[in-house]
């Protein structure tokens, strides 16, 4: 597996190295204008692709959240697309100022890495989940469960990132990716899970509980 560095995401050093250069050069030139600018674009960079580290409970049987933002699905569906059977659907909506690195919810072994190109919708709408560029692990656990992971890239996210590959396997709360500039993250779980989650509640990757799976 390729390896994330804390505590910036790698995949921000381009944007970081970019307006810190540009702000250098606009400062030699004497635009004083531009370089306050450069210096709030270098500060949003730098705390947007943050990659704080995080403990994750000690509980083997706990689903722990996959990202920062706040829960705006939890449903009971048939997935027709990854799992093939009913499950819990539970989706996190991202914005800009949430930590945009994804974190393994349980642990296993990758199944299966499936990406989707496609458009750039509001990711909390219907429209961008299912339209919107995406990326799925299918995860399979040491009890034999199977659960389906999907990074969705939004409105203003241009790139998911995904270190996972096939046949890796993790641990709970492991990191695994990045979306670049607001998305959400699809968790299609068994039906086995016990949820303690609800609508609204905001959550941070790698620590909060979403419910349990033993």
């Amino acid at each position: 597996m390729k390896k994330p560095i804390v505590p910036v995401a790698l995949e921000g050093v381009p944007f970081i190295g970019f307006t810190a250069f540009l702000t250098l050069i606009a400062a030699i030139l004497g635009y004083q204008y531009v370089v306050a600018a450069g210096i709030f674009l270098t500060g949003f960079c730098l705390y947007f692709f943050r990659d704080p580290e995080r403990v994750s409970p000690v509980d083997g049987d706990a689903l722990v959240s996959p990202a920062d933002g706040k829960v705006i699905i939890v449903d009971k569906i048939y997935d027709d697309r990854f799992i093939q059977d009913h499950v819990y659907k539970v989706s996190i909506f991202m914005n800009v100022f949430n930590v945009h690195v994804n974190r393994i919810p349980f642990a296993g072994r990758v199944a299966n890495v499936i990406y989707s190109p496609g458009k750039f919708y509001s990711a909390d709408s219907k429209k961008g989940a299912l339209e919107n560029e995406a990326c799925t692990l299918i995860v399979e656990t040491k009890h034999g469960f199977k659960y389906g992971m999907t990074q969705v890239a939004g409105l203003i996210a241009r790139r998911i990132v995904c270190w996972a590959e096939v046949n890796d396997s993790f641990r709970s709360g492991q990191r695994f990716g990045l979306i670049r500039f607001g998305s959400r993250v699809d968790l299609y779980l068994p039906l086995k899970t016990k949820l303690e989650i609800s609508v609204g509640q905001k959550v941070k990757a790698g620590e909060s509980i979403l419910g349990y799976l033993s």
